[in-house]
């Protein structure tokens, strides 16, 4: 091994679904050895071919100094680190989890406890945008843990966001990212009741796109899910089964602290819903679908079309 090999840092990363693997790319880098699993091996040749190490054992990454993981929720975190051979137990002592996951805040905070009781150090680290932003290093990352584990992370988190955030101790991270799709959540669960609506009246579906877009009623959401609405296309975004996990979180939190949240309620009530009738498997812009049934009517541009 040349001494430039050896001063190279050994980082792991776990999990390479649609947002882990543009990530785990990003981590390339000549001074990095890059060491990649997952139990969707799909892309793993990708991976092989830009120059990382595919591994098929948890223990193949007991000597990194930092393991990134980019899993489904909490089931699988808590599987990975501490299920029958789980990365905890095969870690050194000092080494570094960033999990990019997203999950509850109650149990981020007890993998942190567990995890420090193995001298092994924890950064809550979910990220915020789609996977284009995932392969461009623009993600919005917010950190939770202690300021020196932050700072030790952070030149490989810049390679995955341009907007890398400490939020505070552990935990603070998980609580940001919620923060910010629970407004996200009710943006398209308005949508979703208000579209139907405005074409049950009678108007054009197309031009309230257009007004809504371009007017003080746009949102993130609306520009993202409105065109898709409209021609019905609802398999862009996140699935809408994976996505109600963040109100199961919010419902959790707001429980223990007494904290009353009445239109985050009544928004949840629109995911319960949508997802008893079938949408599963299709993104937030599906709810949609659940009152235009109610209504009647279709808002979408084949609607408009046939008026003109």
């Amino acid at each position: 091994m040349t001494s430039k090999e050896s001063e190279r840092t050994i980082v792991g990363f776990i999990g390479l679904g649609q947002m882990g693997k543009p990530m785990a790319l990003r981590l390339l880098s000549a001074d990095t050895e890059l060491r990649v699993t997952s139990k969707i091996q799909d892309a793993y040749a990708d991976l092989d071919a830009a120059g990382a190490t595919t591994v098929d054992s948890l223990a193949s990454l007991a000597d990194a100094k930092i393991v990134f993981l980019s899993l489904p929720g909490t089931a699988a975190v808590l599987d990975v680190l501490f299920g029958d051979g789980g990365l905890a137990s095969q870690l050194r002592p000092g080494s570094i989890v960033v999990d990019t996951s997203t999950m509850e805040h109650g149990a981020t905070l007890d993998i942190h406890s567990r995890l420090a009781s193995a001298n092994i150090l924890f950064l809550d680290a979910p990220v915020s945008g789609m996977q284009s932003r995932a392969e461009d290093g623009s993600l919005t990352v917010m950190c939770g843990g202690s300021p020196e584990v932050f700072e030790t992370v952070q030149p490989w988190l810049a390679r995955m966001g341009n907007n890398i955030l400490y939020m505070g101790e552990a935990g603070s991270g998980q609580l940001t990212k919620l923060v910010n799709q629970l407004l996200f959540d009710i943006n398209c669960a308005a949508l979703a009741e208000i579209l139907p609506m405005s074409r049950r009246m009678g108007l054009d579906p197309e031009k309230i796109a257009s007004v809504i877009n371009s007017g003080t009623g746009r949102s993130y959401a609306s520009e993202f899910f409105l065109p898709r609405i409209l021609s019905r296309h609802f398999s862009d975004g996140y699935p809408l089964q994976a996505a109600y996990k963040d109100l199961v979180s919010a419902a959790e939190l707001g429980a223990r602290h007494c904290i009353p949240m009445p239109v985050l309620a009544a928004a949840t009530a629109t995911y319960q819903m949508s997802l008893l009738t079938g949408n599963r498997a299709t993104d937030k812009g599906s709810m949609t679908r659940l009152f235009e049934d109610m209504l009647g009517v279709q808002f979408s541009a084949a609607a408009s079309h046939t008026e003109k």
